[in-house]
């Protein structure tokens, strides 16, 4: 049976998915969902859907895909859809002011962080890469700012050691699925105070660019460990090798203290059956799996032998 609240939906890649989901199950009446243009993908460069068109078209609700979503074309087609709700996960356009003032019952943000912490457009990379021990999912009331609304309520969820990008991602995604569909009841029965982030210490997650994707081999071991599973599956670390940039798709930390006569960077040892060692400023490196240029996910005991990796070699910063 449908909820009574219409509710338009923006959103774009897998972590908006199942809150997307999580709406329809309940029954809310989904009007519209709205997503970003189809993008070219893969090597035939083919234009693909993004993971919520996908997901709304297996529901059979409408796709609305503006170029841009301040188009007054759109806007109009907006006001037509009546919405009382708009829900935006991880949509990837600012709204513009009519579309914060069309609904009546606002429009709720769902952010993968403990606001008034990592505002932006990467939470989950950074919670990892700057070695935090805990993250959450935060629903806030949207305003102009760059999230910067009132916040509704918060879930908190662990980071463990040695817990990827990507695993965090899909934890996050589950529990701001819930975090939402709570919200709303509460929001709309009026049992929720909404709390000013005004005046609160703040920090940011930026844009990730290839520069944070590359290892710095005189960094503490502990930095280039928390940078490799901060971008694991994507967009992934790397270093170069003989002139050859590799990704580094799964480490351990060795040792993490200690500074050998090594230059960072320097092949201290190889495991057997398990990787290779590497120096950095403070501590060692163990790496377990690699990715070679064109080619797919290898244990380092296959990059051992199929590249001629000694005792000694040297990755750099490319």
């Amino acid at each position: 049976m449908k909820k009574t609240t219409k509710v338009v939906f923006m959103g774009t890649p897998d972590f908006a998915v199942p809150s997307l989901q999580a709406l329809f199950n309940a029954g809310y009446d989904l009007v519209g969902v709205v997503t970003q243009p189809d993008r070219p993908k893969g090597r035939g460069q083919k234009l693909g859907h993004s993971p919520v068109k996908e997901a709304a078209l297996r529901l059979g609700l409408d796709v609305y895909q503006p170029a841009r979503i301040k188009d007054r074309d759109f806007v109009e087609q907006l006001k037509m859809l009546k919405p009382e709700l708009i829900v935006v996960v991880a949509f990837g356009q600012i709204l513009p002011a009519d579309i914060l003032e069309l609904p009546t019952l606002g429009c709720i943000n769902v952010h993968a962080s403990l606001l008034p912490f990592y505002r932006g457009a990467a939470p989950i990379h950074w919670a990892i890469l700057n070695g935090e021990s805990e993250t959450g999912v935060t629903t806030m009331l949207m305003d102009s700012g760059l999230d910067t609304g009132d916040m509704l309520l918060k879930e908190k969820v662990a980071i463990p050691e040695g817990m990827t990008y990507g695993e965090l991602h899909d934890i996050l995604a589950r529990t701001g699925a819930g975090l939402l569909l709570r919200t709303i009841e509460l929001w709309k029965d009026k049992k929720i105070k909404p709390l000013s982030q005004e005046g609160l210490p703040t920090s940011y997650a930026p844009l990730l660019k290839r520069e944070h994707e590359l290892i710095r081999w005189d960094n503490p071991v502990t930095k280039i460990y928390n940078r490799i599973r901060g971008l694991e599956p994507w967009p992934g670390a790397y270093t170069c090798f003989k002139g050859d940039p590799l990704k580094i798709r799964g480490a351990k930390i060795y040792q993490t203290a200690g500074r050998e006569e090594n230059t960072p960077g320097t092949v201290l040892s190889l495991v057997k059956g398990t990787g290779f060692v590497v120096q950095t400023a403070q501590g060692s490196l163990l790496v377990t799996f690699v990715q070679p240029v064109g080619k797919k996910i290898m244990p380092a005991g296959s990059f051992i032998n199929g590249y001629c990796l000694r005792v000694g070699d040297r990755f750099d910063d490319c």
